[in-house]
């Protein structure tokens, strides 16, 4: 390939990851741009992710946020970037999609293009011990894992942590399926070689500060005319797991609860962890019950009021914690 050919080819891939934003808005980081071009002493803003149009319309239905002007969101990558305040703390908040390459994708993204001091995720999950945990309640997990990478194991393989055999039904036996090895994943961090690792833990910090925050919080009991049977409550110190499937089989999730300890089950929570462990950023995670693996799935009143119970318990978070100035330049 000529030196030519590679310059254009070099520029094009600059172009198409260039983001389609807002008229005032910089090229290099949009909101911060704004903010600096006036001299004004501005804040290093908190990130707030979260995966799902119910996300969305919890935190948009609250009346806390307020954008910072009428043109205060940027488009990158095909996904949209609003700043503004909640409930006076300066955020700079995204959908990212479900799935953990979504979120590990558009998390970056955010991390590179805009002045962030720490991550704070909040979403749906599903309880794997519901004497534990119920649909309506608010998980503030210590650690977090990807249970869905795997190492499947050839029949008559006696190495695996999941044992086919093992579920048969009526009897347990042989399987075709046969085992399954969990396995850890690749970590990297600018001051660390990379190492492997299973358990993600949330920032100590944060995760302290969460549970002096929110000790004492009230969560949503009804939405409309949908009441959760019982008061819904803050859950602290629990194991969280992370994959790319929806965890309904109570088999599996009483597997992952007796063998890793895990209470509930996401396809987001590792993903903020690793990037933001990858980019050594503060961050927290809020997880809204919505379901019980194993039993029928919840209507959209509960699934809602869990979306909001988990945004309420980040904004009381994010409005408890300081954010460090960043002197204009």
């Amino acid at each position: 390939m000529s030196t030519v050919n590679l310059a254009a080819l070099l520029l094009l891939g600059l172009l198409l990851v260039m983001p389609q934003q807002s008229m005032q808005a910089s090229l290099i980081d949009p909101i911060a741009e704004i903010e600096r071009s006036n001299c004004k002493i501005a804040h290093l803003r908190l990130g707030l992710v979260f995966t799902s149009d119910n996300n969305e319309r919890a935190l948009q239905d609250s009346g806390l946020y307020s954008p910072d002007s009428e043109d205060s969101s940027v488009d990158i990558a095909g996904r949209r970037f609003h700043s503004g305040t909640l409930n006076g703390s300066s955020i700079v908040y995204v959908k990212t999609g479900s799935h953990s390459v979504n979120m590990a994708t558009t998390l970056q993204i955010l991390l590179v293009r805009f002045s962030i001091h720490g991550v704070i995720y909040f979403g749906n999950a599903g309880s794997l011990d519901k004497k534990t945990m119920v649909p309506g309640d608010v998980s503030v997990p210590q650690a977090v894992a990807f249970t869905g990478v795997w190492n499947w194991k050839k029949f008559g393989s006696e190495k695996g942590k999941l044992v086919f055999g093992d579920f048969n039904y009526p009897e347990n036996g042989e399987n075709l399926l046969g085992t399954v090895q969990y396995e850890k994943i690749n970590m990297f961090s600018p001051s660390e070689a990379p190492k492997e690792v299973f358990w993600l833990p949330i920032t100590k910090s944060w995760y302290n500060a969460a549970t002096e925050a929110l000790k004492d919080m009230k969560l949503r009991k009804c939405y409309s005319d949908e009441c959760l049977p019982g008061k819904p409550k803050v859950v602290f110190g629990s194991k969280s797991s992370t994959s790319d499937f929806y965890v309904r089989n109570k088999a599996y999730g009483d597997f992952l609860n007796d063998n890793f300890d895990a209470k509930t089950a996401d396809t987001a929570s590792a993903s903020v962890a690793l990037t933001s462990l990858s980019n050594e950023k503060l961050f927290v995670v809020f997880q809204g019950v919505s379901n019980v693996a194993g039993e029928t799935s919840s209507n959209k009143g509960v699934s809602y009021l869990a979306s909001y119970n988990a945004f309420l318990a980040a904004t009381k978070f994010i409005n408890s914690i300081p954010t460090p100035r960043l002197a204009c330049e």
